[in-house]
C-alpha cells in the first residue's frame, strides 16, 4: 500500500470540496493512501489454471528436466 502524508498543508491549496468548513488560513495534515481494488469472481480459465497447478510437482530437479527434454527430442527423431 502506498501512502503520502503532507503536514502543515495550507487549507487554501486544497480542492474546494475538501476546504468546506475550514478556515482558509488554517494548516492541515493530508494523508493519501491507495486502495486495493476488490477482485471479482475468478474466470473459468483462472480456476482451471489453479486446478492444474495443484497437480504439478512442487519441485523438478535438473536431471528430471533434462530427461524430459531428451524424451521430447527423441519423439521428434521418430
Amino acid at each position: 500500500m502506498n501512502k503520502i502524508v503532507k503536514r502543515h498543508y495550507p487549507v487554501a491549496k486544497l480542492p474546494e470540496e475538501l476546504r468546506k468548513g475550514l478556515p482558509d488560513e488554517a494548516l492541515v495534515s493530508v494523508t493519501v493512501e491507495t486502495e486495493t481494488p476488490k477482485r471479482g469472481p475468478k474466470s473459468e480459465v483462472l480456476l482451471e489454471l489453479e486446478r492444474v497447478r495443484k497437480t504439478l510437482p512442487e519441485f523438478v530437479t535438473i536431471e528430471d528436466a533434462v530427461d524430459r527434454i531428451r524424451s521430447l527430442r527423441s519423439e521428434w527423431d521418430d
